[in-house]
Protein backbone atom coordinates (compact mmCIF):
# COMPACT_ATOMS: atom_id res chain seq x y z
CA UNK A 1 0.00 0.00 0.00
CA UNK A 2 1.08 3.48 -0.82
CA UNK A 3 2.52 5.43 1.80
CA UNK A 4 0.44 8.65 0.86
CA UNK A 5 -1.84 9.18 -2.01
CA UNK A 6 -3.52 11.97 -3.95
CA UNK A 7 -6.27 12.09 -6.00
CA UNK A 8 -7.03 14.79 -9.19
CA UNK A 9 -10.42 14.40 -11.24
CA UNK A 10 -10.06 10.45 -12.22
CA UNK A 11 -5.86 9.87 -11.99
CA UNK A 12 -4.37 8.95 -8.46
CA UNK A 13 -1.37 9.67 -7.44
CA UNK A 14 0.22 6.94 -5.27
CA UNK A 15 4.01 8.16 -3.47
CA UNK A 16 5.97 5.63 -1.38
CA UNK A 17 9.65 4.17 -1.47
CA UNK A 18 11.95 1.48 -2.40
CA UNK A 19 14.92 0.25 -0.76
CA UNK A 20 18.02 -0.36 -2.93
CA UNK A 21 20.24 -2.99 -2.66
CA UNK A 22 22.82 -0.59 -1.81
CA UNK A 23 20.99 0.36 1.51
CA UNK A 24 19.60 3.76 -0.44
CA UNK A 25 15.78 4.91 -0.97
CA UNK A 26 14.43 5.96 -4.08
CA UNK A 27 10.82 8.21 -4.21
CA UNK A 28 8.28 5.96 -6.67
CA UNK A 29 4.90 7.40 -7.67
CA UNK A 30 2.39 5.38 -9.10
CA UNK A 31 0.19 7.33 -11.32
CA UNK A 32 -3.62 5.34 -12.11
CA UNK A 33 -5.75 6.80 -14.55
CA UNK A 34 -9.49 5.20 -14.37
CA UNK A 35 -11.11 4.58 -17.70
CA UNK A 36 -14.45 3.20 -16.63
CA UNK A 37 -14.24 -0.20 -16.67
CA UNK A 38 -10.26 -0.68 -16.75
CA UNK A 39 -6.64 2.08 -15.41
CA UNK A 40 -4.00 2.50 -16.93
CA UNK A 41 -1.10 2.43 -15.07
CA UNK A 42 2.27 4.33 -15.40
CA UNK A 43 5.07 4.21 -12.52
CA UNK A 44 7.36 7.26 -11.98
CA UNK A 45 11.08 7.29 -9.79
CA UNK A 46 12.64 9.94 -8.50
CA UNK A 47 16.18 10.31 -10.10
CA UNK A 48 18.71 10.49 -7.58
CA UNK A 49 18.27 8.25 -4.47
CA UNK A 50 18.49 9.00 -0.76
CA UNK A 51 20.03 8.58 2.11
CA UNK A 52 16.53 8.07 4.51
CA UNK A 53 13.35 6.75 3.39
CA UNK A 54 12.19 10.26 5.35
CA UNK A 55 13.74 11.97 2.17
CA UNK A 56 13.37 9.91 -0.33
CA UNK A 57 9.36 9.34 0.39
CA UNK A 58 9.65 13.99 0.85
CA UNK A 59 11.21 13.51 -3.28
CA UNK A 60 8.42 10.95 -4.19
CA UNK A 61 5.97 13.31 -2.89
CA UNK A 62 6.88 16.45 -4.49
CA UNK A 63 6.70 14.13 -7.85
CA UNK A 64 3.30 13.33 -7.05
CA UNK A 65 2.20 16.84 -7.01
CA UNK A 66 4.47 17.60 -10.16
CA UNK A 67 2.60 15.22 -12.15
CA UNK A 68 -0.51 16.11 -10.72
CA UNK A 69 -0.17 19.41 -11.99
CA UNK A 70 0.99 18.51 -15.35
CA UNK A 71 -2.74 16.95 -15.62
CA UNK A 72 -4.49 20.59 -16.14
CA UNK A 73 -2.11 21.69 -18.61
Amino acid sequence: MAAVQYKKADWVAQADIQELADGKYQGVVMMSHELGATSEDVKHTVEAPSDSPEQALEQAVALAHRLLADIAR
